[in-house]
């Protein structure tokens, strides 16, 4: 392949097809020292041409984007976390976005993390990381992005993610619409709720019940959420006080209205 100056770099690797690349890639593509690249790039990055998400690593960004000055991150996450070799899956309201069912676009992009990781934002893109204790057992799926490909909490995955983190998930009004809207999109299959739903705390169980049998047709059910005595409260900022529901022991501390 012929060297291109470190200045061609951004539009030659986005006419061929390259949406990352990393320092020692941009080095041996203009034929400059590895230890030299570095302000040459960042001169780049001055310019919107590129920005970095991560250290040595690169994105070229599209005319379309340069505004922004970077891409949306469901364009670069996969790559930047190969290039790190972090383990992670799109969440919350970031994978009920993918999968066409956010009531309200998220103000960051949630990625779920099996080791802490630090949030970063990179020009109009926040990026937020959630360490989860059940990374490994996860259900997630793979999902085609217009650069590549994803790792996205399956919809089952994402209803109980968000039971468990009210809020990340916009409090719970937002995060019953989320259900709701996931359960009424014909999005959710029981049977996997159900499976998905043993391998998450009672409190998260109890309250996409409780969400599910007011708001849609479907009824969790099975005896689930059963594994602790104590009630759960249906909002964890409302405090104790309110009727309980005995079936899904939750104590009903506020009034529910998702926005559908």
């Amino acid at each position: 392949m012929a060297r291109a100056a470190l200045a061609e770099l951004p539009d030659r690797f986005l006419s061929e097809g390259k949406t990352s690349f990393t320092a020692v890639e941009a080095a041996t593509a203009s034929g400059v020292r590895a230890d030299r690249v570095y302000p040459g790039l960042k001169r780049l990055a001055d310019r919107g041409l590129i920005f970095s998400p991560a250290r040595g690593f690169y994105v070229p960004i599209p005319p379309e984007f340069r505004s922004w000055r970077s891409v949306p991150a469901s364009h670069f996450i996969d790559p930047m976390m190969g290039h790190l070799g972090r383990r992670y899956y799109v969440g919350l309201l970031s994978a009920a976005e993918l999968h066409g069912a956010a009531h309200q676009r998220p103000q960051s992009f949630q990625v779920m993390v099996a080791k802490a990781f630090p949030g970063r934002r990179v020009g109009r893109i926040t990026l937020d990381f959630f360490l989860t204790t059940r990374f490994e057992s996860a259900s997630t799926v793979r999902k085609g992005t217009p650069t590549g490909g994803l790792i996205l909490a399956t919809p089952e995955t994402t209803v109980l993610d968000l039971a468990s983190r009210i809020r990340p998930g916009g409090g719970l009004d937002n995060v019953a619409t989320v259900i709701t809207e996931l359960a009424l999109e014909g999005l959710l299959d029981l049977t996997v709720l159900r499976e998905v739903a043993r391998r998450y705390p009672a409190s998260a169980v109890r309250r996409v019940g409780w969400i599910l049998e007011r708001f849609s047709s479907l009824d969790l059910g099975g005896g689930l959420g059963s594994g602790s005595v104590a009630p759960t409260q249906l909002d964890p900022d409302g405090g104790r006080r309110g009727p309980i529901d005995r079936r899904w022991q939750i104590i009903v501390n506020t009034v529910v209205q998702p926005d559908l």
